[in-house]
């Protein structure tokens, strides 16, 4: 199997399934799974978005809580809320999507640009509340946090969505 045509839900075990099949070698693969419409996938990232928000939001004030400054704080937290959102999007809300290493060179480009709006948006709203870089209080880093998260899930929905993993 190509690069191309694997997926996290196909693996040497189901190729084994199919040859051994009663149907002989000659039975075909599995279906793909059918694409979810937009309000099935709009859930989905919600609710992958709410657990990578946990993530992140948690590492974020965990960072912050014992000094780190704040810049590189968002910027580690970012990454692994990032990472959690794309395996799980890419299971559970994208999965019918076709392509392997192709979709990941896009996603890493995507986030690539978002990390950058991210971190200079929560670091904005920072700036604008008066709040230091290093030691920042818990209410604006909990704010900071919300407006670079709103402004990044935004960017990344319609970006996934209608570019990376479209059928």
């Amino acid at each position: 199997m190509s690069v191309e045509e694997s997926t996290p839900e196909s693996g040497p075990d189901e190729a084994a399934a199919v040859s051994a099949s009663p149907a002989g070698p000659a039975a075909a693969p599995a279906a793909a799974p059918d694409r979810l419409g937009l309000k099935a996938q709009l859930v989905r990232f919600v609710a992958i978005g709410a657990v990578a928000a946990v993530v992140d939001l948690g590492v974020y004030q965990l960072l912050l809580h014992f000094g780190t400054w704040a810049p590189l704080a968002k910027g580690i937290s970012f990454i692994l809320g990032t990472t959690t959102a794309y395996v799980l999007n890419r299971r559970y809300t994208f999965a019918a999507s076709k392509g392997g290493s192709g979709k990941f060179l896009g996603f890493v480009l995507l986030y690539g640009s978002t990390f950058a709006a991210n971190v200079a948006v929560a670091s904005l709203v920072l700036h604008l509340m008066g709040a230091p870089s290093v030691g920042t209080p818990p209410i604006p880093g909990v704010v900071s946090w919300f407006v670079a998260q709103a402004v990044a899930t935004s960017i990344n929905f319609v970006v996934m969505r209608t570019v990376i993993f479209r059928s």
